[in-house]
């Protein structure tokens, strides 16, 4: 579904809001986000979609205890004025970053986003294209993405305001490093448990 016309959404960022806040009231579970002006649906997660977000949970808790949260399902503020809106699976930041804020946070205090794919239709293009753009528009320092199609885990840095200058990729087994401000390093091999 396009809904956009010469570059401009056909929807205000405040009634985008509205319906998202309505469709998770009416359905349990639905979670819809606006990203470059196009309304998306985000598949729920299935057991070991919440099983490797715990995993991640636990290593950033054991490896930063005192400065740093993983905060699941995070809906965050994302695209160049932040007018698009995203539900990250996770984001990394301080434990209090987002007290008395509402549904959708300023963005600032991220240091890390996380998506872990789904088995819907569009989950390529929206995690391979959609989110890094956007994550990377929005400053986000590190974008951890979990491939559970490719066995791949993929962490992109360094955005420039466009995209991403650096992406790593590595197969589920290997370690991976998150660069600062994270400065985590992942053991992968787990993640092979929690593949279809």
């Amino acid at each position: 579904m396009t809904v956009m016309n010469d570059q401009r959404p056909h929807m205000r960022t405040e009634d985008f809001e509205a319906v998202a806040r309505i469709a998770a009231g009416e359905r349990e579970g639905t979670r819809l986000e606006f990203i470059d002006g196009v309304i998306r649906s985000k598949a729920v997660p299935d057991g070991d979609h919440g099983r490797i977000i715990q995993w991640l949970l636990k290593i950033c808790m054991q490896s930063r205890p005192d400065d740093l949260f993983l905060h699941p399902g995070q809906g965050i503020k994302v695209d160049h004025y932040r007018s698009g809106r995203a539900i990250p699976d996770a984001v990394l930041a301080h434990p209090d970053a987002f007290v008395g804020q509402g549904d959708w946070v300023d963005p600032d205090p991220v240091l890390m986003a996380v998506e872990v794919t789904s088995w819907d239709a569009d989950t390529h293009r929206r995690d391979h294209v959609e989110k890094p753009r956007a994550y990377a528009e929005t400053g986000i320092p590190v974008y951890l993405l979990i491939d559970r199609a490719k066995c791949e885990v993929t962490v992109y840095s360094q955005p420039d305001g466009r995209r991403y200058e650096s992406i790593h990729i590595v197969p589920y087994g290997s370690d991976i490093a998150l660069p600062d401000p994270v400065g985590i390093t992942l053991q992968t091999e787990v993640l092979k448990d929690w593949v279809r």
